[in-house]
């Protein structure tokens, strides 16, 4: 596979060289290298022209769509106003038309101002404050050289980041570990700030001079973050925390937020305000010159850095790490830990952090504890989804949290690859690179319905033949989104090659592997002697023989696929439809668009969450011509469902089957009811007595139903009223029976009691609202028959 040759995406430019405080933790001033000695104090206008030409010159030579860079110091702030906004132009100018920019600044505090923000807001300049916690905390380490408090400075410095106008570009609080400081109170001070983000850095150590370890525990740093990781936790994560959603986003195999865990490749150098190239400041700590490369923006272009000795190392992952490390059960979270921590006299860096008890039992307990707690739901969340409805927010967050669990799975799946299976390795390679260069491809993959399908199939051994395959076409499909010319391997099978959410191509006659690219213009496919070019507008219907696209009905405010390609989507209860005819597919837009009319208007308060979390539909097949529908837990955002006879009824499946995809994903996140449970139990929606967890999506769906004909009434005239008004009066009803089944039940866990509780409140007071006695009449004697039906064909009631 044609990887991207390695690039720096990430860069520290020193503006000034000195500080106004004397932290005695600090790397740059305290530690082993003292080269800010000779250097200026202030970043000349050449080195910084010439810094911003590379910069430019490295993001077009690998295309890279954007960079990040971090004005530095010393204290940046100390350069001023007036070379700060030098710094912001020039690196503006350099990368206009080349990149996008991400810049920001990172600052004790003390000197922050409204003249500074005011620049910073007009560069979109993003501020990042250090901050050890409350003021004891804070004052153990970071005062002015005459040991003066600098705590009462960075709060103001807080407070006026906090203020409406300056909060966009608040970017968080960095707060450095000692454990002699009580890590609750570090953490509820920090907290007490609304900061948008945190970081917790374990203190600058070597093998030649370990961190402090007082007290008798031989992990006290990783006690110290589990006192905040709980902390944390039970306050319902109020705030991003880097160091912990970096170990739990490295449990689930995907990339960490933090070059001090996980084995994604270093891509970051330091630029001197002499203009000196340096590998990361945190070398530092280990021997005078560690970060030294020997080269400068005046005499080495950043593709010369790139292949220094010391940075070429770091893009090694598991390889270049000691051997301890290389066979360490948690090495894809840990990584080795950061790189300066592993040195000691002799051996270099070839150790393992001097932290590694430290990382070991925090990663093996943030682990051991997430797996007993499973993940949740939020209390307003629940309320929210449980009274029937969802807005596009918290539909949104469930959507989220399906996107976290499938990750998960794709890293489980990738487990189950043969060792040495070369096409498993070279898409497990593309999918990581994706995930963190182009994540929006990565996840628009990974959110595709039938993915989870096909991922669940494989641990269960369903599909053992598809581990490596169903891994390849993931990362083709991915390559197609980012559309940045990376050449894939993928199989074909019985003459298809699957591109999971985007269609698939009919390369009849070939077996084996196909070879495919996409840029920007087309994607190319080379099966044997066969290529094909197809062009990103092409194929839709009849254009290209061989490719058959995922059609989109576009429609206002919701766009949904009709997946009639992938050759997983078989999930439901019912048979799957062939691909539909251009015609079927005209009509089924057609129709889609009037059922989608009709929810907005009459179903307000079920469009916002259908547009958020609804992705695709599957046509189906119906044996008897009936209409049939159906939404399955293991694919999650697609209902399937055969066309029914008017776009009404359409609309009405639509939001009744959606209301079983969100409660499939509550359910996957919360127990609402006791799974040991056995009773079977009458849901006059049903021939057959149903367990507890149907009766539960049933009446949660007929919440829907009830509310689809209680609007009908308002729209349709003479018998169409008269049977919406019937219908209404008998689900009202009957779903409030049910709900009322299920709360005394006694089988619903706490939450579960509160989720039936809400249900019951919207129910109840669709009771209240006045109906006429025929409908009254027509709607009992519907339910009394479906009652003694249902005792003739089942020999008990329960």
């Amino acid at each position: 596979m044609d990887r991207p040759s390695p690039s720096l995406s990430q860069f520290v430019l020193k503006v000034h060289s000195r500080c106004d405080l004397s932290c005695d933790h600090c790397y740059v001033y305290e530690h082993a290298d003292q080269s800010w000695r000779g250097r200026p104090k202030a970043l000349p206008e050449q080195v910084l022209a010439r810094t911003a030409d590379r910069i430019a010159e490295h993001a077009a030579a690998h295309q890279l769509p954007a960079v990040h860079v971090v004005l530095h110091g010393g204290e940046p702030l100390l350069a001023g106003p007036g070379l700060l906004r030098r710094a912001a132009k020039e690196l503006s100018r350099a990368l206009s038309g080349v990149c996008a920019l991400d810049l920001r600044i990172h600052t004790n505090g003390v000197l922050l101002s409204e003249r500074f923000l005011d620049l910073f807001l007009e560069y979109d300049i993003k501020v990042g404050v250090s901050l050890d916690g409350d003021k004891a905390s804070n004052d153990r380490h970071r005062r002015y050289a005459d040991g003066r408090s600098s705590h009462p400075q960075v709060l103001r410095a807080v407070e006026l980041l906090n203020r409406p106008a300056y909060r966009p570009l608040f970017a968080g609080l960095l707060c450095t570990i000692d454990v002699l400081n009580d890590p609750v109170d570090v953490y509820d001070a920090l907290v007490a700030l609304d900061p948008p983000r945190l970081d917790f850095l374990l203190p600058h150590a070597t093998w030649d001079t370990p961190p402090p370890r007082p007290g008798p525990s031989a992990t006290p740093y990783a006690d110290w973050l589990d006192a905040v990781y709980r902390r944390w936790d039970a306050g319902g994560r109020a705030v991003p925390v880097r160091i912990f959603d970096s170990v739990l986003r490295t449990l689930r195999g995907e990339s960490s937020l933090t070059e001090s865990l996980g084995l994604a490749p270093a891509d970051l150098v330091v630029i001197e305000t002499d203009g000196t190239y340096e590998q990361a400041d945190s070398l530092k700590t280990a021997y005078d010159g560690a970060p030294a490369t020997g080269m400068d923006v005046f005499s080495h272009s950043l593709d010369e850095v790139v292949a220094h000795p010391g940075m070429a190392a770091r893009h090694l992952g598991v390889e270049e790490l000691s051997e301890e490390c290389r066979s360490c059960p948690v090495v894809n979270s840990c990584g080795g830990g950061l790189y300066a921590h592993r040195y000691r006299t002799g051996s270099g860096f070839d150790n393992p952090s001097v932290f590694c008890p430290d990382l070991m039992e925090l990663i093996v307990t943030v682990r051991d504890r997430e797996a007993a707690a499973g993940p949740a739901v939020p209390l307003a969340d629940l309320d929210v989804l449980a009274e029937g409805f969802g807005d596009a927010e918290t539909v949104g967050r469930l959507v989220a949290a399906q996107l976290e669990t499938d990750r998960d799975l794709i890293a489980a799946v990738a487990d189950r690859a043969p060792h040495g299976d070369a096409l498993a390795d070279q898409a497990r390679e593309l999918l990581v690179d994706l995930d963190a260069k182009a994540p929006d491809a990565f996840d628009a993959v990974v959110a595709h319905p039938y993915t989870r399908s096909w991922g669940l199939r494989v641990l269960r051994g369903e599909l053992p033949s598809l581990v490596s395959g169903g891994l390849a076409e993931l990362a083709a499909a991915a390559a197609m989104h980012a559309r940045r010319g990376d050449v894939v391997r993928v199989p074909v099978r019985d003459g298809v090659l699957r591109l999971p959410g985007l269609g698939s191509l009919s390369l009849a006659g070939h077996q084996g592997m196909a070879e495919l690219t996409a840029d920007a213009q087309e994607f190319t496919v080379r099966a044997g002697s066969r290529t094909l070019r197809i062009g990103w507008d092409e194929g839709v219907d009849g254009l290209n023989p061989y490719w058959n696209p995922v059609r989109l009905v576009e429609m206002p405010g919701w766009t949904v696929a009709l997946e009639d390609t992938d050759p997983l989507r078989d999930s439901h209860q019912w048979p799957v439809s062939e691909r539909l005819t251009e015609g079927e597919a005209k009509v089924w837009a057609e129709d889609l668009a009037e059922a989608w009319s009709l929810i907005r208007g009459e179903l307000p308060r079920y469009a916002p969450g259908v547009a958020a979390g609804l992705r695709c539909i599957t046509p189906l097949k119906a044996p008897d011509g009936s209409d049939v529908s159906a939404a399955s837990r293991e694919a999650f955002g697609a209902i399937g469902a055969a066309r029914p006879a008017t776009p009404d009824l359409l609309a009405l499946l639509i939001v009744h089957e959606f209301q079983h995809v969100k409660l499939g994903a509550v359910l996957d996140r919360l127990d609402l009811y006791d799974t040991t449970e056995r009773r079977t139990f009458y849901a006059p929606w049903r021939p057959d007595p149903r367990p507890l967890p149907g009766l539960l999506q049933g009446t949660y769906a007929h919440i829907a139903v009830t509310d689809f004909w209680r609007t009908r009434r308002h729209t349709a005239e003479g018998r169409d009223f008269d049977a919406a008004e019937a219908h209404f009066t008998r689900w009202r009803g009957q779903t409030a029976e049910a709900v009322e089944v299920l709360a005394g039940a006694g089988a619903l866990t706490p939450l579960g009691e509160r989720f039936v509780a809400r249900m019951g409140d919207t129910v109840h007071q669709w009771l209240r609202e006045p109906v006429s006695a025929a409908a009254q009449a027509r709607a009992e004697g519907a339910a009394q028959e479906h009652r003694k039906s249902w005792i003739q064909a089942n020999s008990r009631t329960e």
